[in-house]
């Protein structure tokens, strides 16, 4: 009798990060349960994007939850009256949605549950992101003590691991595994502000974030971007 693959719930933005998260959790030998949020960000393409890469990768199920964090505001991600800076800045940017990673691991932990998975796969980085809290190799391990405490599975002695495997790695070291996994990076898009076709701005800490790190990776930028591009 052949042995039971192992479930995973991995949580799919659409951007080049959670798809190599993706990609890694596949070749780990799991059985890949995509998860994305439609959740009042300022544009769909990213949860477009997102079907397109759970389509290419192979997942087993792809679950689109519709979530209004817009409701609470507080982001230039979900409140069109804030810009999106163009500039860098200093501190948090208001680019941070407020919970969010808690919030979209919490319900991913409640799938996960559900289908007996014990691993959730999510593509946040320490070192090359925007200052984000919740992007911390600290948050992580609390969500995971939190994870084992709130839940019927880890109360029975099931643990349930929160993994982050691209914690450590520059955005050149993760396009690069990417690469290697075969993730078609064409059709992804990491753009805070990209317009309805997809095309990236090219101004935001997000495309600038991505650029360079296909120039420091060798690998060149399937971007599409919606004014010439210098970055």
């Amino acid at each position: 009798m052949a042995n039971k693959r192992r479930r995973a719930v991995v949580l799919l933005s659409g951007g080049l990060d959670s798809a190599t998260a993706l990609a890694i959790a596949r070749d780990e030998g799991f059985d890949c349960h995509a998860l994305s949020f439609d959740y009042g960000q300022r544009h769909r393409v990213e949860v477009q994007a997102a079907q397109r890469v759970a389509a290419a990768l192979g997942v087993v199920a792809h679950k689109i939850m519709p979530l209004d964090l817009g409701a609470i505001g507080g982001s230039a991600l979900t409140d069109l009256s804030i810009a999106v800076p163009e500039q860098p800045t200093a501190g948090i940017p208001v680019t941070y949605v407020p919970a969010r990673n808690t919030v979209f691991l919490a319900l991913a932990l409640g799938w996960a549950e559900v289908l007996a998975a014990r691993d959730i796969f999510i593509g946040v980085n320490a070192l090359d992101y925007s200052g984000y809290p919740d992007c911390r190799p600290e948050f992580i391990e609390a969500f995971e003590q939190v994870a084992n405490l709130a839940t019927r599975a880890g109360v029975d002695g099931d643990a349930c691991h929160i993994r982050a495997p691209l914690i450590a790695m520059t955005k050149a070291q993760i396009i690069q595994a990417g690469a290697q996994r075969g993730v078609d990076f064409s059709m992804t898009v990491s753009c805070y502000q990209a317009d309805a076709n997809g095309r990236a701005c090219a101004k935001c800490d997000s495309c600038r974030l991505r650029a360079a790190g296909f120039r420091q990776a060798g690998v060149a930028d399937p971007t599409p971007y919606a004014v010439s591009s210098s970055i």
